[in-house]
């Protein structure tokens, strides 16, 4: 190739790339004329879909345009990811997601997607404990009694959760390693299949966010022995911690977030930024979310980022001590 022919190639990418940059900023200016996706990556009903719905209504109306919610579970999540981060980057398909985000990397051997270079943080949700629910006939009525009902039946107590990588699993992971037990995980593509199970008594025990199980704790169909946070929650304030309960160093504090498609321009993402910190700054919105045990967060995109980059060497610490994996 000669120096010219280089050259006019060059010339003629440069000028490709003027003549877009004037679509792309109306493409920005008029964002959003079309409905957004909130893609949650989990099945209806569970504590992720349940937050999602609360502030669903109030984005639009901030934001402009129609959300429309789709729930596609499996793989702790991972399914759902997959699918946004090989999404256009323009703003209409949004992660609407739980702090299983920073978990999967360290518990399953392949993801088809980077947790970290395919997405780009729109900011936090809320943020809220794990609970630890049983059938209401369950035998233990605490930890203690949990614990030893597991040594005196070594191998006989499972656990739900909503899939491997949840924070109810590593939750559990976490209660098995710290008391001495084992306690076999039963993995679930979402908070409502595993909820209806334990209600019907075919798993004995689940870890699951507190939206998920709350209405039903609270009308007795559920037992809750424990909440994962070092402080009780405002929903359930007599339920105890785990450190309470006598667990040592215990807390998994499980938070949702919204991420979009990397390269994803900085524009739509601060106008998405913007329409969450506003619903979240809404009394009414704050008072739904605490009603189901989460406290509102919100705050910058470099705030979430920040999040992430910190939870996931330590989840990654927790799933070599207690040997986690989840493929």
């Amino acid at each position: 190739m000669t120096t010219g022919s280089a050259t006019r190639r060059l010339l003629l990418g440069l000028a490709t790339t003027l003549a877009a940059l004037p679509l792309l900023a109306t493409a920005q200016a008029s964002y959003p004329d079309k409905p957004v996706r909130f893609l949650v990556p989990y099945p209806p009903g569970g504590g992720t879909d349940v937050i999602a719905r609360i502030v669903q209504h109030k984005f639009a109306t901030t934001l402009g345009q129609q959300v429309v919610i789709e729930n596609r579970g499996g793989a702790g999540g991972s399914v759902g990811t997959e699918v946004v981060a090989k999404a256009p980057a323009d703003g209409y398909t949004v992660l609407f997601t739980l702090s299983s985000h920073t978990i999967n990397p360290a518990i399953f051997t392949r993801l088809n997607f980077d947790t970290v270079k395919d997405f780009e943080p729109v900011g936090l949700v809320a943020s809220l404990p794990q609970i630890l629910v049983t059938h209401p006939q369950f035998e233990a009525n605490t930890v203690a009694e949990m614990t030893a009902l597991a040594k005196a039946k070594p191998g006989s107590l499972s656990f739900a959760s909503v899939g491997n990588g949840s924070p109810g699993h590593l939750a559990g992971e976490m209660q098995a390693l710290r008391t001495g037990v084992k306690l076999t995980h039963i993995p679930y593509r979402g908070g409502g299949p595993a909820v209806t199970d334990v209600m019907g008594g075919q798993v004995p025990t689940l870890w699951v966010s507190i939206p998920a199980a709350a209405q039903f704790v609270k009308t007795g169909k559920l037992k809750a022995l424990a909440v994962s946070t070092t402080k009780r929650s405002a929903a359930f304030p007599d339920v105890p911690t785990m450190v309470e309960a006598g667990i040592p160093d215990f807390e998994v504090d499980s938070w949702y977030a919204m991420f979009v498609p990397a390269k994803t321009p900085r524009a739509i993402i601060d106008k998405l930024n913007k329409t969450l910190n506003t619903v979240l700054a809404d009394p009414e919105i704050r008072e739904k979310l605490l009603a189901q045990g989460a406290e509102a967060v919100g705050g910058t995109p470099e705030k979430l980022g920040q999040a992430v980059a910190a939870e996931i060497p330590r989840w990654q610490k927790l799933a070599k001590d207690a040997n986690i994996k989840a493929d």
